[in-house]
């Protein structure tokens, strides 16, 4: 297992490149399995969750090349195969297979999904809409059959604006026969990107980016080409680790329409910002103030990038509260930023962070991805050394976030 040693205190000052975004990623390759033949996507961040995800596609008989940040999938052989627990069970992400095998061979044989553990994260919703395209359901103890004869165009309407649900209900629809709608759809840039690349395969699909979407059922698709476009979290956590220790650090890939909510945060905090083109730089903030923040689905302030900015808050002179609407169990690297000196409390999905603290290095733990990434802030920062264990979720999510640190005068190593 890997740690981070990091030695706090020092500027941060140079030029950080933002990487394709995880979230539209580790969708975009599962849904690659639609092409008859072959697929490229550029832009793809190595990270590990696209290592597990390579692994599933091999499995089932594609060719894959890599070359720098471009996956060239070749589907031409490609074979039912099940999902094997020990893969499925290594990211989150691998429940698209069950859409995406649903539309290519009827049927699929998966796990119950793995990833970090920040509170209970059903699948009701993906199995409800499957069963509404015809899909029948078969649970054994943590493993799901699905399978349809054939799958029918329906209406559906999601009781939550889930962005799983609503790519993995936009993939099995491909396969439909006739017209399927998807009644408060997720909004999030990630379902653009994904229905883009099916659209350049030949779907027919409308509304990707608003809270309905029409998929045309179509028989065959094929070499679809896409750029995973930049990651609109890991420029949030950049950009606040500007607002923390940074003089005139500059993010570069960045669509501001995609983290306006952040960056609204960042400005009621104190921060000052400049923006050329793609491009924005941000430098510590000289007295941070305290600032109340509720996560919500896009456009709202998002979910990824709450456990960052708590750091934030630590340094801020007065009380702050974060309500936590998505995840009921995203406060578990509050234990480890008080055991760093910060004064945080929760109560149910609710945090209150209490400041301005000094934070001292410690040993600590990654509990889950974006946790991981607020400890790394908060060593950054710290007083002395600190050492954070189990950074495998933190290297699930950001591509060479080690290397990129160094290189803008970070002392941060692997160990």
């Amino acid at each position: 297992m890997s740690k981070l040693k990091i030695e706090g205190g020092h500027e941060l000052t140079g030029t950080i490149k933002i990487s394709g975004a995880k979230n539209s990623a580790v969708a975009l390759i599962p849904a690659a399995i639609l092409a008859k033949t072959s697929s490229t996507i550029l832009n793809v961040p190595k990270i590990n969750d696209i290592k597990y995800l390579i692994e599933i596609m091999k499995l089932l008989n594609c060719r894959i090349t890599i070359e720098d940040n471009t996956i060239s999938i070749d589907t031409s052989k490609i074979k039912y195969h099940q999902i094997p627990e020990e893969l499925s069970q290594m990211m989150r992400a691998s429940y698209y297979y069950m859409g995406a095998m649903l539309a290519k061979f009827k049927k699929a044989e998966i796990s119950f999904p793995g990833g970090c553990k920040i509170g209970n994260r059903p699948i009701d919703l993906h199995l409800k809409g499957f069963q509404k395209l015809g899909v029948k359901i078969k649970q054994e103890k943590n493993k799901y059959t699905l399978t349809a004869k054939e799958l029918i165009g329906a209406k559906i309407y999601l009781d939550f604006a889930s962005v799983g649900a609503t790519i993995n209900l936009m993939l099995a629809a491909i396969g439909a026969n006739g017209t399927t709608i998807i009644e408060n759809a997720a909004k999030e840039p990630e379902i653009v990107n994904i229905a883009a690349f099916l659209i350049n395969m030949g779907a027919h699909i409308t509304g990707a980016g608003t809270s309905t979407i029409t998929i045309e059922g179509t028989k065959e698709l094929d070499k679809g080409i896409i750029e995973v476009f930049p990651d609109r979290i890991e420029a949030s956590t950049y950009l606040i680790a500007g607002a923390l220790i940074g003089k005139n650090l500059t993010i570069d890939g960045v669509i501001k329409e995609h983290i306006n909510a952040v960056l609204d945060k960042l400005v009621e905090v104190g921060a000052t910002y400049k923006i050329d083109n793609n491009k924005i730089s941000i430098s510590k903030i000289k007295k941070v103030k305290p600032s109340n923040i509720k996560t919500l689905v896009y456009p709202g302030f998002p979910t990824d990038a709450q456990q960052p900015f708590t750091t934030l808050l630590t340094q801020a002179e007065g009380t702050s509260i974060i309500t936590e609407t998505i995840y009921e169990s995203r406060f578990k690297n509050t234990e480890y930023l008080n055991m760093m000196g910060a004064k945080t409390e929760y109560n149910g999905n609710t945090l209150t962070i209490t400041g301005k603290t000094e934070l001292i290095g410690k040993e600590i733990y990654a509990s889950d991805l974006r946790g991981g990434a607020s400890l790394v802030l908060a060593g950054l920062i710290a007083k002395g050394t600190t050492i954070i264990d189990n950074t495998e979720h933190i290297l699930r999510g950001y591509e060479d976030i080690v290397t990129k640190l160094q290189k803008v005068g970070a002392k941060i190593e692997e160990i």
